[in-house]
Protein backbone atom coordinates (compact mmCIF):
# COMPACT_ATOMS: atom_id res chain seq x y z
CA UNK A 1 0.00 0.00 0.00
CA UNK A 2 1.44 3.42 -0.95
CA UNK A 3 2.17 5.41 2.01
CA UNK A 4 2.10 8.61 -0.21
CA UNK A 5 -1.52 9.80 0.76
CA UNK A 6 -0.71 9.22 4.38
CA UNK A 7 2.48 11.05 4.15
CA UNK A 8 0.64 13.98 3.04
CA UNK A 9 -1.94 14.08 5.36
CA UNK A 10 0.66 13.74 8.05
CA UNK A 11 2.25 16.81 6.70
CA UNK A 12 -0.95 18.77 6.59
CA UNK A 13 -1.36 17.87 10.62
CA UNK A 14 2.04 19.34 11.05
CA UNK A 15 0.74 22.49 9.52
CA UNK A 16 -2.78 22.46 11.15
CA UNK A 17 -0.86 21.77 14.58
CA UNK A 18 1.42 24.98 14.55
CA UNK A 19 -2.03 27.24 13.83
CA UNK A 20 -3.24 25.28 16.48
CA UNK A 21 -0.64 26.06 18.73
CA UNK A 22 -1.43 29.80 17.46
CA UNK A 23 -4.48 29.68 18.60
CA UNK A 24 -5.86 30.20 14.57
CA UNK A 25 -9.21 30.37 13.65
CA UNK A 26 -10.42 26.89 12.38
CA UNK A 27 -7.20 25.52 13.41
CA UNK A 28 -8.80 22.55 16.26
CA UNK A 29 -11.37 22.08 13.35
CA UNK A 30 -8.81 21.18 10.92
CA UNK A 31 -7.05 19.12 12.92
CA UNK A 32 -10.00 16.84 13.43
CA UNK A 33 -10.90 17.24 9.72
CA UNK A 34 -7.66 15.66 8.77
CA UNK A 35 -6.75 13.31 11.68
CA UNK A 36 -10.27 11.46 9.70
CA UNK A 37 -8.74 11.95 6.79
CA UNK A 38 -5.20 10.11 8.02
CA UNK A 39 -7.65 6.97 9.93
CA UNK A 40 -9.40 6.69 6.16
CA UNK A 41 -5.68 6.91 4.72
CA UNK A 42 -4.84 3.74 6.86
CA UNK A 43 -7.68 1.84 7.63
CA UNK A 44 -7.78 -1.74 5.87
CA UNK A 45 -11.48 -2.41 4.60
CA UNK A 46 -11.70 -4.80 7.73
CA UNK A 47 -10.96 -2.29 10.55
CA UNK A 48 -13.36 0.23 8.47
CA UNK A 49 -16.03 -2.40 8.59
CA UNK A 50 -15.43 -3.19 12.02
CA UNK A 51 -15.12 0.72 13.66
CA UNK A 52 -18.14 1.97 11.16
CA UNK A 53 -20.77 -1.45 12.05
CA UNK A 54 -19.49 -2.59 15.50
CA UNK A 55 -17.50 -0.11 17.41
CA UNK A 56 -19.60 3.34 16.70
CA UNK A 57 -23.04 2.21 17.07
CA UNK A 58 -22.23 0.22 19.88
CA UNK A 59 -20.88 3.04 21.51
CA UNK A 60 -23.82 5.33 20.66
CA UNK A 61 -26.26 2.84 22.09
CA UNK A 62 -24.00 2.92 25.14
CA UNK A 63 -24.17 6.46 25.51
CA UNK A 64 -27.48 6.56 25.37
CA UNK A 65 -27.78 3.81 28.28
CA UNK A 66 -25.29 6.50 29.95
CA UNK A 67 -28.09 9.16 29.72
CA UNK A 68 -30.60 6.97 31.77
CA UNK A 69 -28.39 5.84 34.84
CA UNK A 70 -26.20 9.35 34.56
CA UNK A 71 -22.76 7.57 34.33
CA UNK A 72 -21.44 10.70 33.27
CA UNK A 73 -22.67 12.89 35.77
CA UNK A 74 -21.19 10.15 38.71
CA UNK A 75 -17.71 10.26 37.02
CA UNK A 76 -17.37 13.92 36.84
CA UNK A 77 -18.75 14.32 40.62
CA UNK A 78 -16.05 11.76 41.54
CA UNK A 79 -13.52 14.35 39.66
CA UNK A 80 -10.00 12.92 39.75
CA UNK A 81 -10.36 9.59 42.29
CA UNK A 82 -12.19 8.29 39.64
CA UNK A 83 -15.02 5.24 40.46
CA UNK A 84 -14.29 1.87 40.69
CA UNK A 85 -16.19 -0.75 38.80
CA UNK A 86 -18.13 -1.67 41.97
CA UNK A 87 -18.27 1.69 43.13
CA UNK A 88 -19.84 2.56 39.66
CA UNK A 89 -22.00 -0.28 39.56
CA UNK A 90 -23.43 0.49 42.99
CA UNK A 91 -24.30 4.39 41.79
CA UNK A 92 -25.64 3.39 38.32
CA UNK A 93 -27.51 0.42 39.23
CA UNK A 94 -26.05 -1.72 36.15
CA UNK A 95 -24.63 -5.10 37.28
CA UNK A 96 -20.78 -4.31 37.84
CA UNK A 97 -19.76 -7.31 34.93
CA UNK A 98 -22.03 -5.81 32.52
CA UNK A 99 -20.93 -2.20 33.57
CA UNK A 100 -17.07 -3.03 33.00
CA UNK A 101 -17.80 -4.70 29.78
CA UNK A 102 -19.84 -1.36 28.62
CA UNK A 103 -17.21 1.13 29.78
CA UNK A 104 -14.52 -0.99 28.80
CA UNK A 105 -15.51 0.02 25.52
CA UNK A 106 -16.23 3.57 25.91
CA UNK A 107 -12.26 3.60 27.60
CA UNK A 108 -11.38 2.04 24.05
CA UNK A 109 -12.83 4.89 22.22
CA UNK A 110 -10.95 7.23 24.14
CA UNK A 111 -14.47 8.73 25.87
CA UNK A 112 -13.39 7.87 29.63
CA UNK A 113 -10.13 6.85 31.22
CA UNK A 114 -8.90 3.60 33.52
CA UNK A 115 -5.70 4.05 35.45
CA UNK A 116 -5.42 2.97 39.00
CA UNK A 117 -7.85 0.67 39.35
CA UNK A 118 -10.83 3.02 38.61
CA UNK A 119 -12.88 4.20 35.53
CA UNK A 120 -12.14 8.51 35.32
CA UNK A 121 -14.04 11.14 33.24
CA UNK A 122 -12.66 12.96 30.35
CA UNK A 123 -13.42 16.66 29.67
CA UNK A 124 -15.55 15.48 26.67
CA UNK A 125 -17.87 13.23 28.78
CA UNK A 126 -17.76 15.65 31.59
CA UNK A 127 -19.45 18.15 28.46
CA UNK A 128 -21.78 15.44 27.99
CA UNK A 129 -23.14 15.21 31.20
CA UNK A 130 -24.54 19.00 30.85
CA UNK A 131 -28.38 18.69 30.79
CA UNK A 132 -28.49 20.06 26.91
CA UNK A 133 -25.81 17.44 25.87
CA UNK A 134 -28.09 14.81 27.74
CA UNK A 135 -31.09 16.01 26.18
CA UNK A 136 -29.16 15.87 22.43
CA UNK A 137 -28.34 12.69 22.75
CA UNK A 138 -31.84 11.29 23.61
CA UNK A 139 -32.87 12.88 20.96
CA UNK A 140 -30.42 12.05 18.43
CA UNK A 141 -30.84 8.20 19.41
CA UNK A 142 -34.26 7.69 19.84
CA UNK A 143 -35.80 10.36 17.28
CA UNK A 144 -33.38 10.43 14.32
CA UNK A 145 -31.31 7.28 14.35
CA UNK A 146 -34.00 5.30 13.54
CA UNK A 147 -34.69 7.44 10.24
CA UNK A 148 -30.95 6.14 9.56
CA UNK A 149 -30.98 2.98 10.47
CA UNK A 150 -34.52 2.46 7.59
CA UNK A 151 -32.74 4.38 4.40
CA UNK A 152 -31.59 0.69 2.44
CA UNK A 153 -35.32 -0.31 2.88
CA UNK A 154 -36.92 2.89 2.97
CA UNK A 155 -35.16 4.04 -0.52
CA UNK A 156 -35.04 0.23 -1.87
CA UNK A 157 -39.15 0.89 -1.87
CA UNK A 158 -39.06 4.23 -2.94
CA UNK A 159 -36.85 3.03 -6.03
CA UNK A 160 -34.04 5.31 -4.95
CA UNK A 161 -36.48 8.76 -5.60
CA UNK A 162 -36.28 11.26 -3.22
CA UNK A 163 -39.18 11.75 -1.41
CA UNK A 164 -41.79 14.47 -1.48
CA UNK A 165 -40.99 17.73 -0.59
CA UNK A 166 -42.89 19.07 2.15
CA UNK A 167 -44.58 15.38 2.50
CA UNK A 168 -44.99 13.42 5.02
CA UNK A 169 -43.73 10.15 3.25
CA UNK A 170 -39.87 10.56 4.39
CA UNK A 171 -37.50 8.63 6.17
CA UNK A 172 -38.68 9.98 9.65
CA UNK A 173 -42.61 9.09 9.38
CA UNK A 174 -41.21 4.95 7.90
CA UNK A 175 -39.01 4.77 11.01
CA UNK A 176 -41.76 5.76 13.57
CA UNK A 177 -44.83 4.66 12.05
CA UNK A 178 -46.47 8.12 11.66
CA UNK A 179 -47.85 10.35 9.31
CA UNK A 180 -47.56 13.19 11.22
CA UNK A 181 -44.43 15.69 9.95
CA UNK A 182 -41.73 15.93 12.58
CA UNK A 183 -42.67 19.08 14.34
CA UNK A 184 -46.10 17.48 14.54
CA UNK A 185 -44.21 14.10 15.82
CA UNK A 186 -42.56 16.21 18.49
CA UNK A 187 -44.93 17.77 19.83
CA UNK A 188 -47.63 14.82 20.37
CA UNK A 189 -44.50 12.62 21.67
CA UNK A 190 -43.11 14.23 24.84
CA UNK A 191 -40.09 14.70 26.37
CA UNK A 192 -38.87 14.84 22.18
CA UNK A 193 -40.02 18.54 21.79
CA UNK A 194 -37.83 19.72 24.89
CA UNK A 195 -34.73 17.48 23.92
CA UNK A 196 -35.13 18.86 20.08
CA UNK A 197 -34.68 22.13 21.68
CA UNK A 198 -31.79 21.77 23.93
CA UNK A 199 -30.46 20.07 20.60
CA UNK A 200 -30.66 23.10 18.89
CA UNK A 201 -29.23 25.53 21.63
CA UNK A 202 -26.23 23.13 21.70
CA UNK A 203 -25.76 22.47 18.14
CA UNK A 204 -23.72 25.42 17.51
CA UNK A 205 -22.30 25.83 21.19
CA UNK A 206 -18.96 27.32 21.05
CA UNK A 207 -19.06 28.74 17.23
CA UNK A 208 -18.76 32.57 15.94
CA UNK A 209 -22.04 33.79 15.19
CA UNK A 210 -22.14 35.22 11.90
CA UNK A 211 -21.84 38.83 13.00
CA UNK A 212 -18.92 38.27 15.43
CA UNK A 213 -15.91 39.76 14.24
CA UNK A 214 -13.68 38.32 11.47
CA UNK A 215 -17.12 36.96 9.81
CA UNK A 216 -19.47 39.28 8.52
CA UNK A 217 -18.10 42.92 8.56
CA UNK A 218 -21.11 44.34 10.20
CA UNK A 219 -19.39 47.84 11.13
CA UNK A 220 -18.55 48.46 7.16
CA UNK A 221 -21.78 46.69 5.30
CA UNK A 222 -24.58 47.69 8.21
CA UNK A 223 -24.00 50.26 10.33
CA UNK A 224 -21.97 52.44 8.13
CA UNK A 225 -23.81 53.53 5.86
CA UNK A 226 -27.09 53.82 7.50
CA UNK A 227 -29.68 56.05 7.32
CA UNK A 228 -32.13 57.29 9.16
CA UNK A 229 -33.89 59.05 7.04
CA UNK A 230 -34.60 55.95 4.75
CA UNK A 231 -35.71 53.87 7.31
CA UNK A 232 -35.48 53.71 11.49
CA UNK A 233 -34.82 50.19 11.44
CA UNK A 234 -31.36 48.65 11.06
CA UNK A 235 -31.60 44.98 11.19
CA UNK A 236 -34.88 42.79 10.94
CA UNK A 237 -34.51 39.21 11.96
CA UNK A 238 -37.27 37.28 9.81
CA UNK A 239 -38.39 33.94 11.36
CA UNK A 240 -36.06 34.88 14.43
CA UNK A 241 -37.26 32.09 17.07
CA UNK A 242 -37.22 33.41 20.53
CA UNK A 243 -34.50 35.94 19.60
CA UNK A 244 -31.37 34.36 20.72
CA UNK A 245 -29.64 35.90 17.46
CA UNK A 246 -30.99 39.10 17.52
CA UNK A 247 -30.12 39.86 21.18
CA UNK A 248 -26.81 38.93 21.24
CA UNK A 249 -26.40 40.90 17.97
CA UNK A 250 -27.93 43.79 19.76
CA UNK A 251 -25.89 43.14 23.24
CA UNK A 252 -22.66 42.94 21.18
CA UNK A 253 -23.75 46.20 18.96
CA UNK A 254 -25.14 48.12 21.51
CA UNK A 255 -24.61 51.80 20.26
CA UNK A 256 -26.05 50.58 17.10
CA UNK A 257 -28.35 53.38 15.15
CA UNK A 258 -31.88 52.61 14.49
CA UNK A 259 -33.88 49.32 15.50
CA UNK A 260 -33.46 46.01 15.97
CA UNK A 261 -36.96 43.92 15.63
CA UNK A 262 -37.53 39.79 16.01
CA UNK A 263 -40.12 38.55 13.64
CA UNK A 264 -41.68 35.09 14.33
CA UNK A 265 -44.75 33.64 14.69
CA UNK A 266 -47.56 35.39 16.65
CA UNK A 267 -47.16 32.13 19.57
CA UNK A 268 -43.44 32.34 19.48
CA UNK A 269 -43.77 36.24 19.63
CA UNK A 270 -45.96 35.94 22.65
CA UNK A 271 -43.76 34.11 24.53
CA UNK A 272 -41.02 36.26 23.76
CA UNK A 273 -42.65 38.94 25.34
CA UNK A 274 -44.37 37.66 28.16
CA UNK A 275 -43.42 38.37 31.58
CA UNK A 276 -40.59 40.55 30.10
CA UNK A 277 -39.98 44.27 30.85
CA UNK A 278 -37.66 45.42 28.35
CA UNK A 279 -36.33 43.78 25.34
CA UNK A 280 -33.20 44.81 23.58
CA UNK A 281 -35.23 44.58 20.43
CA UNK A 282 -38.70 45.08 18.75
CA UNK A 283 -40.78 41.58 19.02
CA UNK A 284 -43.60 41.75 15.93
CA UNK A 285 -45.64 39.12 14.94
CA UNK A 286 -45.05 37.83 11.00
CA UNK A 287 -45.58 35.17 8.89
CA UNK A 288 -42.66 34.95 6.51
CA UNK A 289 -45.30 33.93 3.66
CA UNK A 290 -47.05 37.22 3.55
CA UNK A 291 -45.67 40.22 2.60
CA UNK A 292 -42.96 42.12 5.03
CA UNK A 293 -44.09 44.64 6.58
CA UNK A 294 -40.92 46.79 7.76
CA UNK A 295 -39.78 48.76 4.57
CA UNK A 296 -36.11 49.64 3.57
CA UNK A 297 -34.75 48.02 6.62
CA UNK A 298 -30.77 48.28 6.11
CA UNK A 299 -30.58 44.53 6.25
CA UNK A 300 -32.78 41.82 6.72
CA UNK A 301 -31.62 38.80 8.67
CA UNK A 302 -32.86 34.55 7.90
CA UNK A 303 -31.11 32.69 10.45
CA UNK A 304 -31.47 28.86 8.82
CA UNK A 305 -34.73 29.29 7.58
CA UNK A 306 -34.74 28.60 4.10
CA UNK A 307 -33.12 25.38 4.54
CA UNK A 308 -36.25 24.04 5.60
CA UNK A 309 -38.20 24.69 2.73
CA UNK A 310 -37.83 23.39 -0.88
CA UNK A 311 -37.34 25.33 -3.76
CA UNK A 312 -40.47 26.36 -4.21
CA UNK A 313 -41.61 27.59 -0.70
CA UNK A 314 -37.85 29.10 -0.33
CA UNK A 315 -38.75 31.47 -3.27
CA UNK A 316 -41.99 32.58 -1.90
CA UNK A 317 -40.33 33.45 1.00
CA UNK A 318 -37.97 35.63 -0.39
CA UNK A 319 -40.56 37.35 -3.39
CA UNK A 320 -42.67 38.54 -0.03
CA UNK A 321 -39.41 39.93 0.98
CA UNK A 322 -38.21 41.48 -1.81
CA UNK A 323 -40.73 44.30 -2.45
CA UNK A 324 -39.61 45.50 1.58
CA UNK A 325 -36.00 46.19 -0.24
CA UNK A 326 -34.57 49.33 -1.14
CA UNK A 327 -32.05 49.05 -4.16
CA UNK A 328 -28.61 49.75 -3.32
CA UNK A 329 -29.45 50.13 0.75
CA UNK A 330 -31.21 46.95 1.75
CA UNK A 331 -29.54 43.71 2.27
CA UNK A 332 -30.53 40.42 2.59
CA UNK A 333 -28.28 38.39 4.63
CA UNK A 334 -28.60 34.03 4.78
CA UNK A 335 -26.78 32.71 7.30
CA UNK A 336 -27.16 29.05 5.89
CA UNK A 337 -24.86 26.20 4.79
CA UNK A 338 -23.71 26.20 1.36
CA UNK A 339 -21.99 22.79 0.95
CA UNK A 340 -19.36 22.61 -1.21
CA UNK A 341 -19.03 20.22 -4.34
CA UNK A 342 -15.03 19.35 -4.36
CA UNK A 343 -14.45 19.56 -0.47
CA UNK A 344 -18.05 19.15 1.44
CA UNK A 345 -17.48 19.07 5.36
CA UNK A 346 -18.61 16.71 8.08
CA UNK A 347 -20.88 19.32 9.33
CA UNK A 348 -22.44 20.15 6.07
CA UNK A 349 -22.99 16.86 4.62
CA UNK A 350 -24.29 15.52 8.10
CA UNK A 351 -27.07 18.04 8.08
CA UNK A 352 -27.89 17.45 5.05
CA UNK A 353 -28.60 14.28 5.70
CA UNK A 354 -30.57 14.87 8.65
CA UNK A 355 -33.12 17.56 5.89
CA UNK A 356 -33.20 14.58 3.56
CA UNK A 357 -34.31 12.22 6.83
CA UNK A 358 -36.68 14.55 8.62
CA UNK A 359 -37.84 16.95 6.24
CA UNK A 360 -37.85 16.24 2.56
CA UNK A 361 -35.84 19.10 1.58
CA UNK A 362 -31.84 19.67 1.67
CA UNK A 363 -28.42 21.36 2.19
CA UNK A 364 -27.44 24.11 -0.92
CA UNK A 365 -24.41 24.43 -3.29
CA UNK A 366 -23.66 28.13 -4.32
CA UNK A 367 -24.93 27.14 -7.52
CA UNK A 368 -28.51 26.46 -5.83
CA UNK A 369 -28.38 28.91 -3.86
CA UNK A 370 -28.15 31.67 -6.65
CA UNK A 371 -30.15 30.05 -8.75
CA UNK A 372 -33.10 30.15 -6.16
CA UNK A 373 -32.08 33.58 -5.41
CA UNK A 374 -32.58 34.69 -8.68
CA UNK A 375 -36.03 33.41 -9.03
CA UNK A 376 -36.71 36.04 -6.41
CA UNK A 377 -35.37 38.84 -8.15
CA UNK A 378 -32.43 38.69 -5.60
CA UNK A 379 -28.57 38.38 -6.40
CA UNK A 380 -25.41 36.96 -4.23
CA UNK A 381 -23.42 40.22 -3.41
CA UNK A 382 -20.82 38.04 -1.32
CA UNK A 383 -20.45 34.97 0.17
CA UNK A 384 -19.06 35.04 4.16
CA UNK A 385 -17.07 32.35 5.81
CA UNK A 386 -15.39 31.64 9.16
CA UNK A 387 -12.59 28.63 9.61
CA UNK A 388 -14.65 25.68 11.38
CA UNK A 389 -18.27 27.18 10.61
CA UNK A 390 -20.54 25.18 8.96
CA UNK A 391 -22.46 27.79 8.21
CA UNK A 392 -21.93 30.88 5.59
CA UNK A 393 -23.23 34.58 5.75
CA UNK A 394 -24.77 35.10 1.78
CA UNK A 395 -25.36 38.74 1.38
CA UNK A 396 -27.89 39.17 -1.29
CA UNK A 397 -29.81 42.72 -2.51
CA UNK A 398 -31.96 43.17 -5.76
CA UNK A 399 -30.72 42.36 -8.74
Amino acid sequence: MSSSPASAILADLDTAKKAFENNEAGAREALIERSRALVAALEVPSEYIQRTFWAEPAQSAIIRMAVDVKLFQHLKDADDAGLGASALSTKTGVDVVLLQRLTRHLVAMHLLKYHNDAFHATPLSNGLAEEKYQHSLSFCYNAARPSFNGFPDFFKRAEYKSPTIGGTDGPFQDAHNTQLAFFEWLVATPPHLQHFDSFMSAYRAGKPNWYDPGFYPVAERMIAGFDGSVSDVLLVDVGGGRGHDVAAFAGQYSSHPGKVILQDRKPVIAAVVAGRQKLPFDAQAHDFFTPQPVQAARAYSLHSVLHDWGDEDGVRILENLAPALKREYSRVLLNEIVVSEEKPTLAATSMDMMMLAHFAVRERTEAEWRAMLAKAGLKVVNIYTYPGVAESLIEAELA
